[in-house]
């Protein structure tokens, strides 16, 4: 599908909605994926279950936090 070298993730929406938008929207993709590190077990397991929601896969401790980061 859309995605080259330069533009990653951001690939997918071609020439649209402008540079400086997607590139912010990459920036903010990139956080959001990276590993984060459990608060409960200080193990990095953490996953993204939907906007806010907080899973870790070592422990099974669930927990709301920001947006796009566990903080």
């Amino acid at each position: 599908m859309g995605r080259t070298k330069k533009v990653k993730s951001a690939g997918r929406y071609g020439v649209r909605y402008g540079l400086k938008l997607r590139k912010k929207l990459l920036e903010v993709e990139k956080e959001q994926k990276k590993k984060h590190i459990c608060p409960n077990c200080k193990k990095p397991g953490l996953k993204r279950l939907a906007a806010g929601i907080w899973y870790c896969k070592k422990c099974g401790a669930k927990f709301a936090g920001k947006a796009y980061v566990p903080g």
